[in-house]
C-alpha cells in the first residue's frame, strides 16, 4: 500500500492518533466511515447508471473477450487466408443442391489463379518505389 510496510504504517497510525488527540479521534473516525460509505454509494450509483444506459450488467461482461492481448494480427490474417469458404453439403440434402455445391466448388478451384512466387537473383536489389514509402 503506497510503498509503506507494516511497521511504518503502524508508526504513522500512532503519530496520527497523537496529533489528532484522543478527544477528536471519534469525530475523525466517524468522518472516515462516512467518507467510505459515500465512496461505496457513488461506485454503486455509477454501476447502476452504466447498467441503465448501456443495458448490460458489468458483472455479466466477459472481459476476456475484450482483452487486446488475444488479438494477434498475424494469426487473424493467417486464419482468414487459410479459411475454406466451401462448406460441405449434408448427406440428406437433395441431389440438385449437392450437384450445385460440387459444381461451384470445382469452378471456384478453377477460377483461382496459380500462385506465382518471383525470387530475386543473388545480389539483385529489391525494386524501390519512392511514392510507396
Amino acid at each position: 500500500m503506497f510503498g509503506i510496510n507494516g511497521p511504518e504504517f503502524f508508526l504513522l497510525l500512532i503519530i496520527g492518533v497523537l496529533v489528532i488527540g484522543p478527544s477528536r479521534l471519534p469525530e475523525y473516525t466517524q468522518k472516515l466511515a462516512n467518507l467510505v460509505k459515500e465512496v461505496r454509494r457513488m461506485a454503486s450509483g455509477a454501476r447502476e447508471q452504466i447498467k441503465d444506459e448501456v443495458g448490460i450488467d458489468i458483472d455479466e461482461v466477459d472481459w476476456k473477450k475484450y482483452d487486446p492481448r488475444q488479438y494477434d494480427p498475424r494469426r487473424i490474417i493467417k486464419e482468414a487466408l487459410l479459411d475454406d469458404d466451401t462448406k460441405p453439403v449434408s448427406a440428406g440434402a437433395p441431389a440438385a443442391v449437392a450437384a450445385v455445391a460440387s459444381a461451384s466448388a470445382a469452378s471456384y478451384a478453377e477460377e483461382r489463379p496459380a500462385r506465382v512466387i518471383e525470387r530475386l537473383a543473388d545480389g539483385e536489389r529489391a525494386p524501390f518505389d519512392s511514392e510507396a514509402t
